[in-house]
C-alpha cells in the first residue's frame, strides 16, 4: 500500500460564509467553494494556508459547541508573532502555554462554531 498524501478535515458549521470570514483572519484563503443554484450563500468551501487545509460545510442540524470532540492543531514557525497578529486582528486567543509535549509554546483559539484550534510551534 502506498502512503497517503494528505488528510483534510471537514467541519460542519452553521454558516460557511461566517467560517470563511473567521478563518481568513487566521491566514486561510478560499481555494474552492460551492453555492447551489438559487442560493446566495455557499454550502461548502475548501480553505488553505500554506500546507494547512480545512473544508467547511453547512450543517443540516445545529452545531453544538460542547459536542465538538476534536481539536485542530495548526502549526506555525513563530508562535509569538502569530499570537500577536491574531490579537491585532481582534481574534480571541488564550495566553501561550508551554506543556511538556510542546515546550516551544501553544495557544487556543475557538472558531464561531465552537471548534477548538490549538496553534503550536512546529
Amino acid at each position: 500500500m502506498k502512503p497517503l498524501r494528505s488528510l483534510v478535515p471537514m467541519a460542519f458549521v452553521e454558516s460557511v460564509s461566517r467560517s470563511v470570514q473567521f478563518y481568513r483572519r487566521l491566514g486561510f484563503e478560499v481555494g474552492h467553494s460551492h453555492t447551489p443554484p438559487g442560493e446566495s450563500e455557499p454550502t461548502w468551501a475548501w480553505l488553505a494556508s500554506g500546507g494547512a487545509h480545512l473544508m467547511v460545510t453547512r450543517a443540516s442540524v445545529p452545531v453544538i459547541a460542547s459536542q465538538q470532540a476534536i481539536l485542530f492543531y495548526i502549526y506555525c514557525d513563530d508562535i509569538d508573532g502569530f499570537h500577536s497578529a491574531l490579537r491585532g486582528a481582534d481574534v480571541d486567543v488564550s495566553r501561550i502555554q508551554y506543556p511538556f509535549y510542546n515546550p516551544r509554546g501553544e495557544f487556543r483559539v475557538t472558531d464561531p462554531d465552537g471548534y477548538i484550534l490549538m496553534v503550536a510551534h512546529t
